[in-house]
């Protein structure tokens, strides 16, 4: 039986490293100028900052794939980095036409469409980029990756949680009851 995969951010725990950036860029290479996962920082420079990542969430029932009049934009099956089925949000570049319905109906804001490519990348430009689980590269191969989202493991305080949601739920858990102990007795987060 397949699983959802899904991002939780303990948004209490994000430093705003840049670690789950970096490695998004470097692992799906994402050229200049576009970004898989943004960092969005409430109540900058005061006290009770947070930082919070955002990508797509992998929606149970995606807006955006329903918003697609090409069905560029799907939920399917693919196989993880230890064989079990793995339920994604996917894009095929090729049927995307860039119109951006997607982006109005993502709650988001996970889809991007690049611009100012150069090169071998021109092709791609205006067409919608967004995270796959790490499973499609921004320039896309044939055949499919395995579904491991490497910016929740590379993740340096555990704030960014990416996978199969019934493995991921508990640690999730724990941390929030975790962050609300603390804030209970006055201690800092």
């Amino acid at each position: 039986m397949a699983t959802y995969y899904k991002f939780l951010n303990v948004i209490e725990k994000c430093i705003n490293c840049g670690a789950c950036f970096a490695i998004c860029k470097d692992q799906n290479k994402v050229p200049h100028g576009t970004a898989r996962v943004q960092i969005v920082t409430i109540n900058e420079g005061v006290p009770g900052e947070k930082n919070i990542p955002v990508s797509c969430m992998h929606c149970t029932n995606p807006p955006c794939e329903a918003a697609c009049p090409t069905k560029a934009i799907e939920q399917r099956t693919v196989k993880d980095w230890e064989g079990k089925d793995a339920v994604v949000v996917t894009v095929d570049k090729h049927k995307c036409i860039g119109c951006g319905y997607c982006g109005w109906a993502c709650p988001f804001g996970a889809p991007q469409y690049p611009h100012g490519l150069e090169g071998d990348l021109k092709e791609w430009e205006g067409i919608m980029d967004k995270c796959t689980m790490c499973v499609i590269p921004f320039v896309p191969k044939a055949g499919d990756l395995q579904a491991k989202a490497r910016c929740g493991l590379f993740c340096s305080t555990k704030a960014r949680l990416g996978g199969d949601i019934a493995e991921i739920m508990p640690e999730y858990t724990k941390a929030k009851a975790r962050n609300w102990a603390l804030q209970e007795r006055g201690g800092v987060l």
